[in-house]
């Protein structure tokens, strides 16, 4: 049986999937405000610059992948208006739960599916724009999930893959000591689950680099495929098309 990573524990592949929705079944009441806490605020502004740079707009059709609490969903959902349509989806229903009750709270309906982002059940060319942010790390076979992308994109259509990656060098050792020694500190006073934000800080050394990353998007076909780093690394946005 082939393995792969939790963390940095080695699993069976056929685990995997079980191992993270324990984890986000654990954190989902607490996720928002874990957050806002461990990034001072600033994944709000990674986000809002990936809606920025999305080319998003009216009538679109666009996929969130592991869409969580919906943030992204809902700015995509200001940019489509009325005349396009954003699909929320999640393997975790904990998770998807809460972002469709944020999206009702703020007005918006928007049709929500649990799914496997590995094999998603639309058909292909569909959407002008998929996304993904901080879900890509935490999937079992990255390359399927980067092929199913691909796949239900529409010609010209862009992906956006928002997630944690390498930091600069001369950062390097005091981004270690607050992933290791404050995260899971905070996660134990806020969320009450110091195990689950560890695994969360070593899934992060886990994920494919930059450069890693877009080597994949290429070897699944992606176009132009192209890198913004933000807050020095600790997050980069991929972004390719569909030819």
């Amino acid at each position: 049986m082939t393995n792969t990573h939790f963390g940095f524990q080695s699993v069976a592949e056929d685990e995997k999937a079980a191992k993270v929705a324990a984890v986000f079944d654990s954190v989902a009441s607490r996720y928002d405000v874990m957050n806002d806490l461990m990034s001072a605020g600033m994944h709000r502004l990674w986000k809002k610059f990936t809606l920025q740079i999305s080319g998003v707009r009216s009538g679109y059709r666009v996929l969130d992948l592991a869409s969580g609490s919906g943030d992204l969903a809902r700015g995509f959902a200001k940019k489509t208006g009325k005349e396009g349509l954003v699909v929320m989806t999640d393997i975790n229903p904990a998770m998807l739960s809460r972002g469709r009750d944020r999206a009702l709270d703020q007005g918006f309906l928007l049709p929500t599916l649990q799914c496997d982002a590995e094999q998603l059940p639309f058909p292909t060319g569909y959407f002008h724009c998929v996304s993904v942010a901080f879900g890509l790390r935490n999937m079992t076979h990255k390359e399927r999930a980067l092929e199913e992308m691909y796949r239900v994109l529409k010609p010209g259509g862009c992906a956006l893959i928002l997630e944690f990656s390498k930091i600069w060098e001369p950062l390097k050792p005091l981004y270690d000591l607050y992933s290791f020694q404050v995260i899971p500190k905070i996660g134990r006073w806020i969320a009450k689950d110091e195990e689950s934000y560890q695994y969360l800080a070593e899934s992060i050394r886990m994920h494919p680099d930059q450069k890693t990353l877009g080597a994949l998007m290429n070897q699944a076909r992606f176009e132009n495929v192209e890198w913004f780093n933000l807050s020095a690394g600790v997050v980069a946005l991929h972004r390719g098309y569909k030819e």
